[in-house]
This record gives C-alpha cells, structure tokens and sequence, in this order.
C-alpha cells in the first residue's frame, strides 16, 4: 500500500469501512456491511455508497470481480491514516499536544499506567534515533 500525498480526511462511516478493510483484507461490499454487527447494521446501499465515495477519495480501489461483485481493499494503511487524522485533530489545539494531553488526564481518559507506556516507548525511540 502506497501513502497518499494528501490523505483525505474521512467521516465516520468511512473510517469504519476502512477499519473493516484492514482488519479483514479484501472484500465485497456484502462482506463489509456484514463486518458491522447485527444491531444497527447500515443497508447495503449505504455501505456501496460510503466504499463509492472513499474509491473516488483515492483510499479504496477495486482489485478484481467475482462474478457480479467487485472486491475493494485499502490503498493506505491504518498507521497512515491514524496519523493524519491525529495530525488533523491537533490543528485545533494550535498544533500543541500539551493541552490535549492535559484534558485527557483532565476528563480520565490517560491513565497513570498509559502515561508509563509512552515514556517506556518515547526511551526506545530515543535510543534508536541518531543524536544530531
């Protein structure tokens, strides 16, 4: 899978077909709407939309057709598009990870061991990376 120049931004529905994709490979639309549990499973119709607009949004494509349904898979990969849309949701705290980082403590959602995590993780990146 090739990163995109631009990543598209992407609605909720996109993202859960485009988590189904990558979580199951290639499929047809039938198999994506039925990756969706049974209670509030959107109509087939509207998973065909929504793979629709993310194939012109370059972020699906159709790799080949079994009979009369053609199977889609992910052109970008889910770290890639994580990272945009973190990117993207940063802007609206002016790029600055510091207040974000303070209401997820604020409203509970980091938790003292996740915080751990992250210096465990950013001490091994540390050490990978080349001092300048």
């Amino acid at each position: 899978m090739k990163p995109q120049s631009r990543m598209p931004k992407f609605t909720k529905p996109e993202l859960q077909i485009m988590e189904a994709l990558w979580a199951h490979g290639a499929l047809s639309i039938r198999e994506i709407q039925q990756s969706f549990p049974a209670k509030g499973r959107p109509a087939y119709t509207t998973v065909q939309t929504v793979v629709y607009r993310l194939e012109t949004k370059k972020a699906v494509r159709r790799t080949k057709k079994i009979s009369n349904a053609h199977i889609f898979e992910a052109t970008i990969t889910r770290s890639t598009a994580h990272r945009s849309l973190v990117d993207n949701f940063l802007e609206s705290f002016g790029g600055r990870t510091e207040p974000l980082i303070a209401t997820l403590i604020d409203t509970g959602r980091l938790t003292l061991e996740e915080i751990q995590e992250a210096e465990r993780i950013l001490r091994k990146r540390s050490k990978r990376e080349p001092s300048t």
